[in-house]
């Protein structure tokens, strides 16, 4: 097994396996990792056994650790449907070679949850247990299993035929612009930060993977009061962003959008997932938050962070 550093020069081998793999999404693309590589000093790695591509992870350095990855939710190894769990072990081995070799203390994991995984992908999980990796970091999500849903509640019932009542009209949009405006408005009131992206990094995102990044809006007479950004991977409609006015709140503009997305527009996706509702690196949880989520049947869905010890156990 030998790793391999990722240059630009390896853009369509790398691209080609994340499009045949059992656990990658369109994250991991590099047209989409790659347009905050200013920020990031990048080490993602391929992993070949023998002349063939066997596992890929995006990665980046920082701080004197690996961090798979600092840009994006989840990052860990991704693999194809030839994966088992013996060669996962050598992966990982070989992943720790490069650690050393890199002069890193440790290194950082970011699991992917197996709600995006096409086929079951956790042969990463055993090999982490057998490295001594340390569990560091659990954020909740709330997902809708949309072939089985649990239904609203009464209350959240009430607040769909509200908005749905109302005279909003739920369209698909491509006025990042406007939209973003309002999420930088709710995110400096409420919780006093910007969004991850800006509305210039969501428009240019959404341009390279317009079937993957989606604008749902609710509009009243032309005017866009609220709505949601979906990220569409093969199996999960993931609610990036949620935000509406004070005048779209009152409305339900985001209970209609939200009813619209898991009842019309998603319906064939395996799962709808709303994300995260801790933060301080899992430890706080916004109960407000995930109850509003769960009112629509959404239930937990963790986002695991690993701490792998560089000279730890094999």
């Amino acid at each position: 097994m030998n790793a391999v550093p990722y240059t630009p020069a390896l853009k369509r081998e790398w691209d080609a396996f994340v499009g045949r793999s059992k656990n990658g999404t369109f994250l991991f693309m590099r047209d989409y990792m790659d347009y905050h590589a200013d920020r990031f000093t990048d080490h993602s790695l391929l992993f070949y056994d023998g002349p063939r591509l066997v596992a890929l992870m995006p990665a980046n350095l920082a701080s004197g650790e690996i961090i798979s990855h600092g840009g994006l939710t989840y990052g860990g190894i991704i693999t194809d449907d030839g994966m088992k769990v013996d060669p996962m072990r050598e992966v990982m081995d070989c992943l720790l070679l490069q650690a050393k070799a890199a002069g890193v203390s440790r290194v950082l994991y970011k699991a992917i949850p197996h709600i995006y995984h096409r086929v079951p992908a956790e042969e990463d999980l055993y090999a982490l247990f057998r490295l001594g990796a340390r569990l560091c970091r659990r954020d909740v999500s709330s997902t809708i299993l949309l072939s089985a849903p649990l239904g609203y509640s009464k209350g959240r019932r009430g607040c769909v035929k509200k908005g749905l009542g109302s005279g909003i009209v739920i369209r698909e949009s491509q006025d990042f612009d406007a939209y973003m405006r309002i999420e930088e408005a709710h995110l400096a009131l409420k919780h006093n930060t910007k969004p991850v992206h800006s509305a210039e990094e969501i428009r240019l995102l959404a341009g390279r993977f317009p079937a993957n990044i989606r604008l749902f809006g609710a509009y009243l007479n032309e005017t866009l009061l609220g709505g949601v950004i979906v990220y569409v991977s093969s199996r999960v409609a993931h609610a990036q962003y949620i935000c509406a006015t004070e005048e779209g709140k009152e409305m339900g503009a985001l209970d209609a959008v939200l009813a619209n997305l898991v009842e019309e527009r998603f319906r064939e996706a395996t799962y709808f997932d709303f994300g995260i509702s801790t933060t301080d690196g899992g430890r706080a949880l916004d109960v407000g938050l995930i109850a509003n989520k769960e009112s629509f049947g959404a239930r937990a869905t963790v986002y695991d962070f690993y701490e792998i010890p560089v000279d730890g156990p094999s």
